[in-house]
């Protein structure tokens, strides 16, 4: 296994000669293996396009995207994707849609852990896939992803059908399986909370740019929530967002050297760093791959 999960240098996606919203522009970032990813964005960002390029079903534009070591397409047997749709196979039954999965992955297929996910949503095994509902279905596609036993695994918006008690269910299945076997875990997700605990690595993207790249312990530690007077400066911190309620000022900040006084401070969660620069679309980019900081 590489010790680097993914890596992209000045990548690009574009669809004809009009920029679509979900092209890529000159994206450059390393994941670590081992990682657990939270690809996050908003609408046309560009995440289904990444998760695209690196299962090897599309081709860059521009630059380049080697997962595991290597061109996606020359490694598809040692990664697993569940793309938004979760295509099956409609007339196959759940049982013929995991023995389908054990025939194409000879010598990979884990039956326990499939199986597991299966059994833990009490589908009928003889059911036809077409009979099943969206999260039925998204248990299975799961089942088949994480039976292949994949060393790294690319969920785009895999929670999406799910009730919140499966949400929670099978995160945790999810992440427990990805500890006890090092795999690496690039997830997209809409709801930022259910990442909070789950991902040690964030990737945020705005209109086809790397906005943050890097460990979330370190790029949490280079943010601050802050708030004091609305007429006590912020000078020289780099101020991500900030708004004004009356007297106080509250502000996401990238702090350049100490706070000055009159500044309460605080951490910021993984939800309020991701909204504050979905917000700011304007405030500088940062990565901190290698956690080396350096500006993207």
């Amino acid at each position: 296994m590489t010790e680097t999960a993914m890596e992209a240098a000045a990548l690009g996606k574009t669809f004809g000669r009009r920029r679509r919203k979900d092209a890529l522009d000159g994206c450059a970032f390393r994941l670590p293996a081992g990682s657990v990813c939270a690809l996050v964005g908003p609408n046309g960002a560009g995440k289904s396009t990444l998760l695209s390029l690196a299962a090897g079903l599309q081709k860059p534009t521009d630059g380049t995207l080697t997962v595991l070591g290597h061109a996606p397409a020359a490694v598809r047997e040692r990664l697993a994707y569940v793309a938004q749709d979760k295509p099956l196979h409609p007339q196959l039954t759940v049982d013929d849609t995991l023995r389908y999965g054990r025939e194409l992955n000879p010598g990979r297929w884990d039956d326990r852990v499939a199986e597991r996910i299966v059994d833990e949503g009490d589908l009928d095994r003889d059911a036809r896939v077409r009979t099943l509902s969206g999260g039925q279905r998204t248990r299975v596609a799961l089942a088949l992803a994480l039976g292949k036993r994949p060393e790294l695994l690319l969920l785009d918006e895999p929670m999406a059908d799910l009730d919140p008690l499966a949400r929670h269910q099978l995160m945790a299945t999810l992440m427990a399986d990805a500890a006890e076997h090092g795999t690496t875990v690039v997830m997209s997700s809409h709801v930022v909370a259910e990442l909070d605990g789950a991902c040690d690595h964030l990737l945020l993207l705005g209109a086809g740019r790397v906005r943050l790249a890097g460990p979330l312990d370190d790029l949490l530690a280079a943010h601050r929530l802050v708030t004091g007077r609305a007429d006590t400066s912020l000078d020289p911190h780099t101020v991500i967002e900030s708004r004004t309620t009356g007297r106080q000022l509250t502000a996401l900040v990238r702090p350049e050297g100490p706070l000055g006084d009159g500044w309460q401070s605080t951490a910021p969660t993984l939800e309020e760093l991701v909204l504050a620069h979905l917000r700011a679309p304007q405030a500088p980019a940062l990565s901190l791959d290698d956690r080396r900081e350096a500006a993207v």
